[in-house]
């Protein structure tokens, strides 16, 4: 049964006792009138009073709110209040009629008196506010002596009710004595009623109310602290009581979803503090090397749960190369080609999860069915990496969503970070290779030769130095045009980058110069090599729009440290034994003298 029913239930019978004790009391209406009279008046003048000091603060409270806002609907509310106050002033000078003496009215006088100063600096304060001097209405109505007259009103009315409770008292005091017999008997049945009462009150209270209510009062008490590992009791009431729990274990589930959403959310304030950073740290990332380390830094933090790789494409063997791995991965190869990632294959992410029928990468080495992601890495509609993941065992689904976002964002990051460094490797190549013949260009040049001079001197190794300058290269223009021109350097320049088997370097200084530098070859090994590649030059055959364009001969000077002095002055060395291997009659060798040297 329901705490209403029941308190409804016992008021009935309250009530039923209550008329039984009424009738008793009914005896005793002829002796008890003078009291009611009292009891009347007291009521009449209370309420006239009541209305005076509500009307008093209520007229207060709106010029105080038009003053501090400035809203016109306060001013309006307070002419409409106070000229309600004079009307019930006009009803209290009335009050001796009604049977109020001379000092009651005395007091009362006082107080409207008071009142009426309020409303003088009321207005005093509204033209201030009005004026636009909202600093003085504002001191004048929150003032201290404000403050003192509006309890000068309330003394004063107080006094004034004070006085109708002595005489009222009296009264009743009077009537009371001859009317006790009666109420004796009257008394004696309002006991029955309580008595009654507090044996429903005691059931419903302890029983229904206060043991259900200390139970649930630990639990909201920490519910208040936060604490929502506290868990409601369950109640078998079909009541209030019952309707408190529900709504108790309401709340508990609401303050815990708000947790997760709060710890959701701090989470997602990390990683993208994370993925900022990230960002930043890859713009600053000078080759792919820095890239792959700064990955191999961040990732793990994004996403802790994740193992992975980053795939880099090698263009030379077509291929898709491990760069770095995080979190000990172990279902993907180290190097696979494009063709074998389906993500790479349909330039999207590939993630075949759950009971979806899907096709895993050809890249994995593990037998069945595995969780895992892999995110392309394009630019401009070319694959350029790869992302891959696995997922964790046991995720839930919300855990995937939200982590597959950040996975994203990441991919998108690190793409965009690679195809810079992409951009900006095609550039550097493009200022520092001739075009023509793909050799490197006389900057580059210059930057090696002045490294690796410096570090023969440092370490006193051995370096060698050969100038090349085609013969008669101005004929093939003239004969057969540039074009032809720009095969033969462009076979010569071929031909310089394969005779070198990764054992130096050719640059192409301009026109048809050519440069080779040998580091760590004495001059015995470096003559040999020279000589190997003349031959190579004589045995050089071009063709040309179906003509044969040759022979091809070229003339050398050869120039090593230490033996022909400072590192650094290789070049002049070389050149000056070039200019002496032309002016004795073209394709040969010559070797530089001390004399090239000084």
């Amino acid at each position: 049964m329901r705490l209403s029913t029941i308190t409804n239930w016992a008021y009935g019978a309250t009530v039923a006792l209550t008329l039984v004790s009424g009738a008793t009391m009914l005896l005793a209406s002829s002796v008890e009138e003078q009291e009611r009279a009292a009891v009347t008046q007291r009521a009449t003048f209370d309420q006239l009073t009541a209305t005076l000091e509500e009307d008093v603060y209520r007229l207060s409270e709106q010029a105080r709110s038009f003053v501090v806002t400035g809203n016109p609907s306060h001013l309006i509310a307070y002419r409409r209040e106070r000229d309600g106050l004079r009307s019930v002033e006009e009803r209290v000078r009335h009050l001796k009629d009604a049977g109020a003496s001379y000092s009651e009215l005395q007091a009362l006088r006082q107080g409207i008196h008071w009142a009426d100063a309020l409303i003088e600096e009321q207005e005093a304060a509204l033209k201030a506010a009005q004026s636009g001097d909202a600093q003085s209405a504002r001191a004048i109505l929150f003032g201290d002596e404000y403050g003192r007259e509006m309890d000068r009103v309330a003394a004063q009315i107080a006094r004034f009710q004070y006085m109708l409770d002595q005489r009222t008292d009296q009264a009743v005091a009077r009537a009371t004595e001859s009317a006790r017999l009666w109420r004796t008997m009257s008394e004696i049945m309002l006991a029955a009623t309580a008595l009654l009462f507090l044996c429903v009150l005691y059931f419903v209270l302890k029983q229904r109310i206060l043991r259900p209510v200390v139970r649930l009062s630990d639990v909201v008490t920490r519910l208040a602290a936060q604490d929502y590992d506290a868990i409601p009791p369950e109640m078998a009431h079909v009541d209030e009581i019952g309707d408190m729990a529900q709504a108790i274990r309401i709340f508990r589930e609401i303050g815990l979803e708000r947790q997760r959403l709060e710890r959701e959310r701090a989470i997602d304030h990390r990683m993208r503090d994370l993925l900022s950073r990230l960002t930043q740290r890859l713009q600053g990332c000078d080759d792919t090397a820095d890239l792959v380390g700064v990955v191999r830094r961040f990732v793990p933090e994004i996403t802790p749960d994740f193992p992975g790789k980053l795939y880099i494409y090698d263009a030379r063997r077509n291929a898709m190369a491990q760069a770095c791995e995080w979190l000990d991965p172990t279902h993907s190869v180290t190097e696979f080609a494009p063709s074998a990632c389906w993500a790479l294959r349909r330039g999207q992410t590939h993630r075949p999860v759950g009971d979806m029928v899907d096709i895993p990468c050809e890249h994995l080495n593990a037998q069945g069915g595995v969780q895992t992601i892999c995110i392309p890495l394009t630019a401009q509609g070319e694959s350029i990496g790869l992302l891959y993941f696995e997922e964790p065992a046991g995720a839930s689904a919300t855990h995937l969503e939200r982590s597959g976002t950040y996975l994203e964002m990441l991919a998108e990051n690190i793409g965009l970070a690679l195809s810079n460094l992409r951009l900006r490797d095609v550039l550097r190549d493009m200022a520092m290779v001739d075009p023509l013949t793909g050799l490197p260009n006389r900057r580059q040049f210059d930057l090696l030769f002045s490294r690796l001079a410096q570090e023969a001197d440092r370490n006193a190794t051995p370096l060698s130095c050969l100038m090349i300058d085609i013969d008669h290269f101005k004929q093939f223009n003239d004969n057969h045009g540039h074009d032809a021109g720009d095969a033969i350097l462009r076979a010569v320049g071929a031909l310089l980058n394969d005779s070198l088997r990764e054992e130096g370097h050719a640059f192409r200084l301009g026109g048809e110069e050519f440069v080779v530098l040998m580091p760590g070859f004495s001059l015995d090994r470096s003559l040999a090599r020279a000589e190997q590649i003349q031959k190579q030059l004589q045995d050089l055959r071009v063709d040309h729009g179906g003509t044969a364009l040759g022979p091809v001969t070229a003339s050398f000077g050869l120039s090593a440290f230490p033996d022909h002095g400072r590192a650094d002055r290789l070049l002049k060395t070389a050149d000056a034994a070039l200019l002496r291997a032309k002016a004795q009659g073209r394709d040969r060798v010559l070797v530089a003298a001390m004399r090239d040297a000084a």
